[in-house]
């Protein structure tokens, strides 16, 4: 055999070889490459995305907390007005409640003293009557009269 014969046979063997694989190997490979470089570049842009909706996300959230915390703030600082309003609102019914029994309890110590004095001024008026009875009973004697004037002091 001659060497140019075998040189030419293997450049057959080698361009059928290179026509073979770029007719029949090489596509699959370029489109799994392909196809392979598409799912990549599509989880790169989803990654994108996904990037840009947590930065909205973290955006909008911060921004629900602000609206929240200011709610917070405003309800809190309605809560305090109303339960000032209730407290002054308390210490005047109380002030009122208190002003009302005082009058009361005033009015019942009239009442009760003009009983006391009434009863006071029968009583006298009874001891009088009884002194001035046993007076006009017995004879007049200066001491029998003190005796009778300090037995009545006793007795009022």
């Amino acid at each position: 055999m001659n060497i140019n014969a075998t040189l030419f046979a293997q450049l057959i063997v080698f361009f059928g070889l290179v026509w073979f694989t770029m007719k029949f190997v090489w596509p699959p490979i370029a489109k799994a490459l392909d196809e392979r470089a598409d799912k990549i570049a599509e989880g790169l842009a989803a990654a994108e995305r996904g990037k840009s909706d947590f930065e909205q996300a973290e955006k909008k959230v911060a921004e629900l907390l602000a609206d929240g915390r200011n709610q917070v703030a405003e309800m809190v600082a309605n809560a305090e007005k109303r339960a000032a309003k209730i407290v002054e609102e308390a210490k005047e019914q109380a002030s009122h409640e208190a002003a009302r029994i005082t009058a009361q309890a005033k009015a019942d110590v009239e009442q009760e003293t003009n009983r006391a004095r009434e009863a006071l001024r029968e009583q006298v008026a009874a001891l009088a009557i009884k002194g001035a009875e046993s007076i006009l009973r017995s004879e007049v004697n200066a001491d029998k009269h003190a005796q009778i004037l300090s037995a009545l002091k006793q007795e009022l």
